[in-house]
Order: C-alpha cells, then structure tokens, then sequence
C-alpha cells in the first residue's frame, strides 16, 4: 500500500490534490488552476483588506503553534479525559472493530492528513477567483473564530485522543503514515482534543460550500466533510464528545462568519454619493 513517510511528501499531495480539486471545480480545464492560482495572488497584491483577512487566518493557525509551546509550560491540574471514556465507554473500540480494513486505513489517512488541508486551500483560491469575495471574507472569519474558541479549550481543558488514553483503540494512522508522531504530531497536541478542529473545519467548510454556487463544490465538501468526520474515530483520535463539540463550533463559527460578512458586503456597497445601496450580486 502506498506510505507517507514526511512532511514533504504531504505538502506535494496538498498541492496535487489542490489541483485535481480545481480542475473539476472548474469545468475540467487543465490549465484553470494556474489561472485561479495567479487571480489568487494579483488579488491578494492588488486588494489590501483581502491580503490583511489572508494574512490574519495565517497568524491565528501560526498562534496555534504558540499555544502548543505554551501549553508545555503549563502544569495542569485536571485531565478530562477519564470523564470523557466514563460517558462513551469502549465506543471507538467497537466502531474501529466494526469497519478495520487496510485499504479504508490509508483512504482514511489521506484523507484526514491530506484532503482536509487541500479542501481550505482550494475554497480560499475558488472564491477569490469566482469573485465571491461574500464567501472568502466568511471563510477567513469562521477560520480564525474556530480556532481563537478552540485555543482556550486545549490550553484549560485537556483531553487526550482515544490511542494514548484507551489501550484497546489501534492508532490506525500509523499504518499509512509510520513517522506521523516525528512528522505531524508538532502540528496538533496529543491532549488538543476537545473540540475537534478537523470536525469544526470540516462542517465550516461545507456550510460555505453549500453556499458557493458551484454544482461540483456544494455536494464535493459536504461529503468530504463527512469522511473526515468518520475518520478521527476510525483512526481512533477523537472521542464522540470532541465531535459534538466540534459540529457545535463549526456551526456557530460559521453562522456569525457569514452574518460579519454579509454586514461588511452591505457596507461596501453604499454609495457615499447617494447613500443607497447598490444591486446586490454574491452568486
């Protein structure tokens, strides 16, 4: 079966399943994704408040990489993580015994490690190119209100993924990406469980999609969304609690996003001269 072995491997499938994920978006062109990826960058050049958005969902995901330092510098009193397996008992056990198999294994994998990044990267790029700049503004809104709601809950409320609390659950990841603990674990604590952020992205990112207008998009992310969500217990790393309060995140992240964007579309489109509002057009 096919292995992911470092970072660097997982950064070329990122960028080649960005692609693939453009290229159907946008009608089967080849060459579109180059397009879309130069509008990206003249846009983001040309455009200063979309640029400071952009660089502002950089520094909350770079801000997560602090709380991680910040937390090893914390001693924490209390460890939720036993409540947790008292309310769900062996639930990952049996769902994991229920649906093992070595091909769903690294289909899995890719998906949590590689498809979820890919999916982010992709909305960002296809909504600045299709113009629809109501649903870039919400997507980078609902992106840093997830994590800036998360943060608190990983640095005051630790929860340890199932593998490492429940001898029983098999860290399935492993068995597609071997080095996942030297590669990958810098980019998430073990203890970061609760909510779950590939949960929260995930109903985040199909709510947008929902909205996009593209016939691809709107049902491609939804589903995507659901395989992820299936695969952080499959791979026995989050509990069913981290998943509820995940979907609770990613619904009321998303929700206030796009009321914050509609309200900013609303201003740009008054006219100082008339102060009337122009024909609304967000596709």
């Amino acid at each position: 079966m096919f292995l992911i072995t470092s970072m660097t491997q997982v950064s070329i499938l990122i960028a080649v399943t960005v692609y693939i994920l453009l290229v159907i978006a946008l009608g089967f062109s080849p060459l579109k994704p180059f397009r879309a990826a130069g509008v990206f960058v003249k846009e983001l050049s040309s455009r200063k408040k979309m640029l400071l958005h952009f660089c502002a969902v950089l520094m909350i995901l770079f801000f997560n990489k602090i709380e991680q330092l910040i937390e090893k510098q914390m001693h924490h009193l209390s460890d939720f993580t036993p409540s947790f397996h008292q309310m769900e008992g062996e639930f990952i056990v049996v769902f994991q015994k229920l649906f093992e198999n070595i091909i769903l294994t690294h289909f899995m994998s890719y998906y949590y490690v590689v498809v979820f990044t890919a999916l982010m990267v992709a909305s960002i790029i296809l909504y600045v190119y299709t113009k629809n700049t109501k649903l870039f503004y919400a997507l980078c809104y609902a992106i840093m209100f997830n994590y800036m709601i998360a943060i608190p809950f990983f640095l005051f409320f630790p929860v340890t993924e199932v593998h490492a609390f429940n001898p029983n659950v098999r860290f399935l990841m492993l068995d597609a990406f071997p080095t996942f603990e030297a590669e990958y674990r810098p980019l998430s604590g073990l203890n970061n469980c609760f909510p779950s952020l590939h949960t929260s992205l995930s109903v985040t990112l199909a709510l947008m999609a929902r909205r996009s207008g593209n016939a691809f998009w709107k049902w491609f992310v939804p589903i995507s969304a659901a395989i992820i969500i299936f695969s952080i217990f499959y791979l026995g790393i989050h509990w069913l609690t981290d998943m509820v309060g995940g979907m609770t995140l990613g619904f009321f992240s998303s929700l206030l996003a796009l009321r914050l964007a509609e309200g900013r579309q609303i201003m740009g489109q008054i006219n100082p001269a008339s102060n009337r509002l122009k024909k609304r057009d967000w596709r």
